[in-house]
């Protein structure tokens, strides 16, 4: 079994579970941060992407504020092997999967069917980060192309349910596979 975190889209239960192809019941989830990484827009496109806080400096331009320096999303485990082909085949080869460390919010939880309890309303500022608990490993999914093909705004995952959640839920409608999103 494995513990993956998620920082976009697939926050969503409900994403997560279409992407699975499956109910997730097997799965156990938590709010979690990401430290050193920042969650970019992808350029004409409703999904982010992550770079190590030193890239996103050189296409920012300058320093990053403590709020861009981590990354809120969730952390979920029990991932089998089957899931993660699935999510591979969902991010395609935009995105390069890799082991980080978390910091878990709170104790994990079965897999919620809404968005309210998943992810916390305040991101605790990356001083206190280090007072949160041990960091976990996981695997994601971080940007693999040219950092050009990212945007310098934060993408907002509150934004996301509001305007772009539906196109990835409704029953087969919207982005299923990362070759699929190309959207403009």
């Amino acid at each position: 079994m494995t513990s993956a975190f998620f920082y976009g889209a697939l926050m969503h239960p409900k994403i997560l579970k279409r992407v699975l192809e499956n109910d997730a019941c097997h799965l156990k989830i938590c709010p979690s941060i990401l430290s050193d990484y920042m969650r970019h827009k992808v350029k004409n496109a409703d999904y982010p992407a992550i770079l190590p806080c030193e890239r996103s400096k050189a296409l920012l331009g300058r320093e990053l504020t403590a709020e861009e320096n981590c990354i809120r999303g969730t952390l979920v485990s029990g991932l089998t092997a089957e899931d993660v082909a699935l999510l591979d085949a969902f991010e395609g080869d935009q995105y390069v999967r890799l082991q980080v460390f978390v910091r878990p919010l709170g104790p994990f939880t079965p897999v919620p069917v809404d968005t309210a309890s998943l992810i916390p309303a305040d991101l605790p500022p990356s001083s206190a980060a280090s007072e949160l608990a041990q960091t976990v490993p996981a695997q994601t999914y971080a940007w693999g192309r040219e950092d050009s093909d990212l945007d310098e705004e934060l993408w907002s995952f509150d934004e996301f349910v509001q305007k772009n959640a539906w196109k990835w839920i409704d029953h087969g409608a919207g982005p299923q596979r990362n070759d699929d999103r190309e959207e403009n």
